[in-house]
């Protein structure tokens, strides 16, 4: 009904088919075969043509005063489009689990709200599960997590590499069997953990230690678990928890040795009280991904986003450009 409407707005504007088919570069029986259509279709005619020049019926008008509101509409909507791209508006919604929502995210949000100041930017975090849940819900544009998920649902961007560490309090009498593997957060905050002339520890040295842990079901226990059963090896747990800042915590407090992430150590102010051992199996490793559902529609504050996290990202991707 209203498809047809700058055929009719510019037949009323000019107050003549032939002005208005000049106008529009078409021909006037075709201008006027056009709007018959839409009059048959209206069931009413839209014009008075029996004036000259030609006035509107009262269907015309109100026809008219809808086609001016949807115009005014599309204009808005135009508008709000272009404001999108330039991101002058919009929103972005990214989730991670705590240890990435404490120490990943801010400088990269920090760095994205100076950019884009109009992008209202909602950080969410919460354990695994609930991520991919949000993100597949599409509550989440993007998330960042460390657990491999469903490549036939989503997207991946790697982000960075991690590495599993052996954590122990400087109390623990089993240190003085390797001193030569130690390594100070210093030494972790310069990598010197990822120089392959660096020696790995035998976790059998530490195996009548106590040990707080992880509970099932998390990338870093499935990982360790792995590790101990390679080495055969059963650890004394004196504690399950949910999330490796905890684990972090309680090891500088003496409760038990733990396995962290060289994040932790990196974002985390230095601790004299804790020692740190390289692990030599290759499920230490593993990689960081930014994810996002897959077919979604790239937003350009989401691909903003993803240029900020990972610089030149673009250089291999025609996606991010």
């Amino acid at each position: 009904m209203f498809s047809g409407m700058n055929y009719v707005y510019e037949v009323y504007k000019e107050q003549s088919f032939s002005k208005a088919a000049e106008n529009l570069y078409i021909s006037q029986p075709a201008l006027s075969s056009m709007i018959k259509k839409i009059e048959t279709k209206i069931g009413m005619p839209l014009f008075d043509r029996s004036t000259s020049p030609i006035q509107l019926t009262e269907c015309g008008k109100k026809y008219i005063k809808t086609a001016e509101k949807i115009m005014d509409l599309e204009n808005e909507f135009a508008y709000y489009v272009g404001n999108l791209q330039e991101l002058k508006t919009g929103r972005l919604s990214v989730g991670g689990t705590y240890l990435f929502s404490s120490f990943i995210f801010p400088p990269i949000i920090d760095k994205f709200r100076r950019a884009y100041p109009h992008v209202k930017l909602n950080l969410f975090e919460g354990h695994t599960p609930l991520l991919e849940q949000k993100l597949f819900a599409g509550e989440l544009d993007i998330i960042i997590d460390n657990y491999l998920l469903d490549a036939g649902i989503y997207e991946k961007e790697r982000f960075m590499e991690e590495r599993l560490l052996l954590a122990v309090p400087s109390s623990f009498d089993s240190n003085r069997r390797a001193v030569k593997y130690q390594l100070k957060a210093s030494d972790i905050k310069r990598c010197l953990h990822q120089n392959d002339t660096f020696p790995a520890v035998s976790l059998k040295k530490f195996k009548d230690e106590p040990f707080v842990m992880l509970r099932s079901h998390n990338d870093t226990r499935e990982r360790v678990d792995a590790i101990l059963g390679r080495a055969g090896i059963q650890l004394n747990y004196t504690l399950k928890l949910n999330q490796l800042l905890t684990t972090y915590h309680l090891t500088e407090y003496g409760m038990g040795a733990s396995f962290v992430s060289d994040t932790v150590v990196k974002c985390l102010p230095e601790n004299p009280d804790i020692i740190y051992y390289k692990i030599d199996d290759p499920e230490a490793v593993r990689d960081v991904y930014l994810y996002y559902k897959k077919n979604k529609y790239l937003t350009r504050s989401m691909i903003e986003f993803i240029k900020m996290a990972i610089p030149g990202i673009e250089k291999n991707s025609e996606k991010y450009v």
